[in-house]
């Protein structure tokens, strides 16, 4: 599809924002950038303990230093422009710059979607097939499990990216969100985006519903197995495994089909900013709290490290 040249591929797009300057939004936009900064220093951390700690390689932690690796690269993506332009005051993206963060955001969501999906299948096989985990989620397993859903997200991304850009804006720049979403940006075409709606809608299906469904079926199995399990002890311990998961799957898919699934007649822009707040800056702040406050694992390697760090500023 080729790019068409118009007014805005050459001026670029106005982003509206979430906040204005009263001494409400002031304060708002404060605790975004608080929660940004937690979310930074949560993900890079977790990235960094299952990295550095030979106890967390495990398939689990593989999963879930890709999952922080996602909700870092997103909120690069979306909030420091989103920061320049409040401070500056200016709102402006450029065409190409729009395209970029569409491009990423897509991406990303779609690619934490699919791997939040196939995470469940990796609960399933450790509760309901024990002995056979080795085998079933080997290193070239995981591998592929973790590349399949770069892959696919990135597949997404470029085709949302690249039908958006293509589209003619004649009209008004002004984008009614503070990031370059689709939805907010197909408003603005001054063509027939039925058809690009009709492979938005197709796209969701499959990035949301499949990753969805696979989640549904593995928890339903799991629910299978734990249910004949005679002790109560490992009845406990598996569904701990299973709590900070199903606890990150509801945040991500109740604001992700919130946003993408509604009919168009039910979609206000107020709300979909405060949604989107939720899912593109609170959830990868929560993702790496729930993970690690619930997760001895986790915080038994974090003491280690500071622990070493006691001891060294002591010598």
């Amino acid at each position: 599809m080729r790019l068409r040249l118009n007014q805005s591929s050459v001026d670029g797009f106005i982003l509206l924002g979430f906040f204005s300057h009263s001494q409400t939004d002031l304060i708002l936009f404060s605790a975004v950038m608080t929660v940004f900064t937690v979310a930074l220093c949560g993900n890079v951390l977790l990235i960094f303990l299952i990295y550095a700690d030979p106890r967390l390689h495990t398939p689990m932690y593989f999963f879930l230093s890709q999952l922080s690796l996602m909700d870092l690269m997103l909120v690069c993506d979306i909030v420091p422009k989103m920061a320049v332009n409040f401070l500056s005051g200016r709102k402006s993206i450029s065409f190409v710059g729009c395209g970029i963060q569409i491009g990423f955001f897509v991406s990303l969501v779609g690619s934490e979607g699919l791997l939040l999906g196939l995470m469940a299948y990796d609960r399933y096989v450790a509760i309901s097939h024990p002995l056979h985990y080795p085998i079933l989620m080997s290193q070239r397993a995981c591998l592929q499990i973790a590349g399949s859903s770069w892959t696919f997200g990135i597949i997404d991304g470029m085709i949302q990216m690249v039908g958006a850009m293509s589209l003619p804006y004649c009209g008004s720049r002004n984008v009614d969100h503070f990031f370059c979403e689709v939805l907010a940006l197909l408003k603005l075409a001054c063509a027939d985006t039925s058809i690009f709606d009709t492979l938005l809608f197709a796209c969701c299906i499959f990035m949301l519903l499949l990753p969805f469904s696979i989640i549904v079926a593995s928890y339903a199995r799991i629910l299978g197995a734990v249910l004949h399990m005679r002790s109560a002890q490992a009845c406990k311990k598996s569904l701990a495994t299973c709590s900070s998961h199903l606890t990150a799957v509801s945040l991500f898919y109740g604001a992700a089909m919130f946003i993408y699934l509604r009919p168009r007649r039910y979609r206000a822009p107020s709300h979909d900013k405060v949604v989107s707040v939720f899912y593109t800056v609170l959830t990868p702040m929560l993702n790496p709290l729930i993970y690690s406050l619930r997760n001895q694992e986790v915080m038994g390697s974090l003491r280690k490290r500071l622990d070493h760090c006691r001891i060294g500023d002591q010598h």
